[in-house]
């Protein structure tokens, strides 16, 4: 018994190594399992002339390291005092130094461009409908310009980027938008979406092709969500102490908030939160994981309350536009949790409860995003078609695929018929489809709908 616990504990020790070299931009996924092969024969060997699991383990990271910088890297974002002592040297790279003063170079370059528009007449509390439609159109490239800066993507993927920005910015404001501002909402809300995609292309540079590639991208995505929320919970305290300060002396400072502080402090945080994705990933690997494991139950229950509501009361979802905003982001809440949880896991493992709790939720969503599509079909039929109607009724479609496969492929996995990469895949696979229904209601709906 004792040493299957000793070799259950060597198993997760190279199990969370394996991990973080999955999470690397510079290596393939290709070349983890030789990398593997050699640290596993490498604690053999230390294990046969006398030493513990443990021990073997430190010392033969110790020992990639010294021809492995990513080894070496393991060890400093996951070190422990033992850790420093046996494998790192007390240094601090430069690089990560000039990483980090290029990132806030970045985040002034976001906020110059937010403050541009008013060279030309456009004021942020005047001019909110134009500053609302190209708030992504401001940020979101630079982002891109980061990654390209970070990762030397080739020519032709930096020019269609370049391409789709543009494009972005053309049907973001050429359209007349009627008084309704029906089809600016969904313009507004979709066009970050669909330019998100192409700051993943830019993240992933050449390992866009590969399912880990977008698989860092998904695990970026939520690790920067976090962050990004972090430090808008700061900038909250920040400004509301300024308030207080500037106000205690008689003076207001709204102006400097809402034209400055906010707008400017909104558009470098993106740029800031990515950074430190990257640069402090070991804190947010402990974070998000225990993030999803605590709102994946709470959700699962949230979803099964709701339906069992529904099915009791045999009442129908008023398909007000604010609800069925709310009721969308609530599944996409759902599917984040899904995308998060796949990608921190690793696929060697067997099945577990938290696996079983996955595929609950999974048709817990399904079932609530099909009693949403029968209230928008009913609601169509009706009273017609509405912009919001028909784009509610294209992103839970997409929805429904999404979920229905990954509920079948979870089943798979959990009856042993199946490896845990189909689930990856599926996933990863099925990101352009999201980007591609963004693009249309960007493009398509305005004029389909009369402008209204």
């Amino acid at each position: 018994m004792e040493g299957h616990s000793t070799q259950q504990h060597l198993e997760n020790h190279i199990a969370q190594w394996r991990i973080y070299l999955q999470r690397r931009q510079s290596i393939h996924s290709v070349d983890i399992a030789e990398l593997e092969d050699h640290l596993r024969e490498e604690i053999a060997a230390l294990t046969r002339s006398g030493l513990s699991s443990d021990e073997a383990f430190l010392v033969a990271v110790k020992r990639m390291g010294s021809f492995d910088e990513l080894s070496r890297e393991f060890a400093r974002e996951h070190s422990e005092r033992l850790w420093k002592q046996l494998v790192l040297p007390s240094e601090h790279p430069l690089s990560a130094r000039s990483d980090g003063f290029t990132a806030i170079l970045f985040a002034v370059v976001a906020g110059i461009f937010v403050k541009i528009p008013e060279l030309f007449g456009l004021h942020i509390g005047v001019d909110d409908g134009f500053y609302a439609r190209n708030m992504g159109i401001f940020v979101l490239p630079v982002l891109a310009g980061y990654f390209a800066l970070k990762r030397e993507p080739d020519t032709a993927r930096f020019i269609g980027l370049g391409i789709a920005f543009a494009l972005a910015g053309v049907f973001g404001n050429i359209y007349p938008f009627g008084a309704s501002q029906y089809t600016e909402v969904l313009s507004i809300l979709h066009l970050p979406i669909a330019l998100w995609f192409a700051v993943g292309i830019a993240y992933a540079g050449r390992r866009w092709k590969d399912v880990a590639g977008r698989m860092d991208f998904i695990r970026f995505s939520g690790e920067f969500f976090i962050y990004y929320v972090l430090i808008a919970l700061g900038g909250g305290v920040l400004t509301a102490f300024l308030t207080m300060m500037f106000q205690s002396i008689g003076m207001k400072p709204e102006w400097f908030i809402q034209s400055w502080l906010v707008p400017c402090g909104a558009a470098g945080a993106v740029l800031i939160a990515s950074w430190l994705v990257e640069a402090k990933q070991s804190v947010i690997e402990n974070m998000a994981p225990v993030l999803t494991r605590l709102f994946t139950p709470l959700f699962t229950a949230l979803l099964i309350t709701f339906l069992v509501t529904v099915f009791v009361t045999g009442k129908a979802i008023d398909l007000q536009r604010e609800v069925l905003i709310a009721f969308d982001l609530l599944l996409i809440v759902v599917l984040g949790l899904l995308l998060y949880s796949i990608s921190a896991r690793d696929t060697k493992l067997p099945p577990g409860f938290f696996d079983r709790m996955q595929v609950i939720l999974i048709i817990s969503a399904l079932l609530a995003d099909a009693v949403a599509l029968w209230a928008i079909s009913a609601r169509i039929t009706e009273f017609g078609f509405t912009p919001n109607r028909v784009a509610a009724l294209g992103v839970n479609i997409i929805l429904l695929v999404n979920l229905a496969w990954s509920a079948v492929l979870y089943l798979r996995f959990l009856a042993d018929r199946g490896p845990f990469a189909d689930l990856e895949r599926w996933q990863t696979n099925y990101l352009p489809v999201y980007a591609a229904w963004s693009a249309i209601v960007v493009i398509a709906f305005p004029p389909l709908f009369g402008y209204m």
